[in-house]
């Protein structure tokens, strides 16, 4: 019975040091999404917002 339970101990070890892996995986392929998807927005240009009134001429003709 003594071997049994030293194996039931590791198979709760192994499950936890699973589990820690694949949230700290999760957690950096999280962090890897978000500086992407913000990355793309670092143009010197704002996400959202009003449109400032340039005037009238701020369209030109097309060719």
């Amino acid at each position: 019975m003594f071997e049994y339970e030293i194996d039931r101990m590791n198979h709760a070890q192994l499950v936890r040091e699973a589990a820690a892996r694949r949230l700290s995986r999760e957690a950096a392929a999280s962090a890897g999404r978000e500086a992407h998807r913000s990355g793309r927005r670092s143009g010197g240009q704002d996400a959202e917002g009003p449109v400032g009134d340039d005037g009238p001429g701020r369209f030109a003709r097309a060719a």
